[in-house]
């Protein structure tokens, strides 16, 4: 299968790779990462969320398990990712009644609109398989800062037993380009979209104006 980061160039992937752990922790890499309309080793950065939707978000997924954690414990392994109030349920519960049951939480928790729950009925992933999941989600973000036509600020990475859960308010088009990406990603073996799509006209009009840059070259030169 083809890698989708290319090696022809190794500084440009190296930077995307940095690039992608910036947008993913919040630290800069290669370029300065600013929230709302930078460049992140040369790739724009936005988020397509209001400020006031994105601290909803973060207020969903950590009430979302809080809540999760005192009905369930430590029998379940279950990851809340919001996305414009919408919450992607991942990861493993013992039984069907547990996964309702986490549903039907998760739901009831302030300003989540809709639920989309893909937890699977089996036994807890290992660390291993964890930690194998992590590496596959950040290849996955480097492999979308390094694709010329994406922007990847604007796509949320969540992996869980090698499958790929791709996020975010887009584009028919970035959708499927977005999709094909990360399935040219090494050891993924599915990606399921769970976008919000968006008209392109929507997303130009929503779009923050572009950085303005001062020439600082001597006159004459």
């Amino acid at each position: 299968m083809k890698q989708a980061t290319s090696l022809k160039n190794p500084s440009r992937t190296v930077c995307a790779v940095l690039a992608a752990a910036a947008l993913a922790a919040g630290l800069s890499a290669c370029a300065p990462l600013v929230v709302g309309g930078a460049v992140v080793g040369g790739v724009m950065a936005v988020d397509r969320r209001t400020a006031g939707t994105q601290i909803e978000d973060e207020g969903i997924e950590l009430r979302a398990a809080n809540r999760i954690r005192e009905a369930l414990g430590d029998r379940a392994h279950v990851n809340v990712t919001s996305y414009n109030r919408q919450a992607l349920l991942t990861g493993e519960v013992p039984s069907d009644q547990d996964r309702q049951a986490v549903e039907r939480i998760v739901s009831q928790v302030e300003n989540v609109r809709s639920v989309v729950n893909d937890l699977a009925v089996m036994p807890s992933s290992t660390l291993s398989q964890r930690s194998n999941d992590t590496f596959i989600t950040g290849k996955v973000r480097a492999s979308l800062v390094d694709a010329q036509d994406l922007l990847a600020s604007s796509f949320k990475v969540v992996t869980e037993r090698n499958i790929v859960y791709l996020m975010g308010r887009v584009s028919q088009r970035e959708a499927s380009r977005a999709t094909e990406v990360a399935r040219g990603v090494s050891g993924v073996s599915k990606v399921v979209r769970v976008f919000e799509i968006v008209p392109e006209e929507e997303l130009r009009r929503a779009a923050p104006p572009a950085p303005v840059t001062t020439d600082t070259k001597p006159a004459g030169g």
